[in-house]
Order: structure tokens, then sequence, then C-alpha cells
């Protein structure tokens, strides 16, 4: 018997410290798992990578594609852009979690030669405006 509740109180500490993570801890978590495993298919999309600025309490994702920079790729990109964010939070690729904390995804879609075709930064008053279907648009810096 005392066995047993040895057993039980080294696995409730487990599960407690586990269950006990920092926001920061949280952050490096997703950004580990997110590059592990991240995949996000669209036309052109050669890699996706996400880095944690933990003194910011910021993630940042980048979109690589073969696009060339263009007003036309921007304008098509700078429209989609929202449908993709949306989908990014549908898998957890943007956590709703870590932005419930003060986390803030800095989203970008690159072309071929890193200039930025969209970008975004998702917190929690972006979130509420994806999430209802408009995007606030303050934030947003994709220019034509």
């Amino acid at each position: 018997m005392k066995k047993i509740t040895q057993i039980v109180f080294i696995f409730a500490v487990a599960l407690l410290l586990v269950s006990c993570k920092n926001t920061k801890q949280k952050i490096q978590e997703h950004v580990s798992t997110y590059n592990n495993s991240s995949s996000i298919k669209g036309h052109g999309i050669t890699s996706t990578t996400a880095k944690a600025f933990l003194n910011d309490n910021k993630i940042e994702i980048r979109i690589e594609t073969n696009l060339e920079e263009n007003d036309e790729n921007k304008l098509a990109y700078k429209d989609s852009f929202p449908d993709l964010l949306k989908e990014m939070i549908k898998n957890n690729q943007i956590s709703t979690e870590l932005i419930d904390e003060g986390v803030k995804f800095d989203v970008y879609f690159l072309a071929y030669n890193n200039a930025i075709l969209a970008q975004q930064l998702v917190d929690k008053e972006e979130l509420a405006a994806i999430e209802n279907g408009a995007s606030a648009g303050s934030k947003e810096t994709a220019k034509l």
C-alpha cells in the first residue's frame, strides 16, 4: 500500500509540474512543435518556420515562397492572408491559449527574396476580428 501511495504521489507531482508551465515555457514548446511538425500548403509555399522572442512575448512565423515580389502577388496575398490566418488558428499553428496569455504572433508571408508580400500581427484584438470574419487592419503592414 505504501508503494502505491508513493507512485500516486510522484505521478501527481509530475502532473502538477507539467501543467504549471509559465508563458515563456509554453512559447518555447509551441515554437519547437511548430518547427518540427508544421506544414502550410498553398501556391508557391516552400517552407515555414517559427522563432520565439521571449522578452517581447512574441512568436514570429515566416512563410517563405518562391513567388516574385510584385504588386499582383502583394495584392493577391494581402486579400487571401486572413483566410490563411484563420486556417493557422484552426490548426493551432497560432495558439489562442498563448494569445489569451498576452503572446503576439507576427506572421510574415515572404517572396523568394524575403520581401514581405503580407504581414499581420495577431494579438487579442486582431484574433477577435479574424474570428468575426473581418480584419482590424490597423496592424497590417502589407504595402502596395
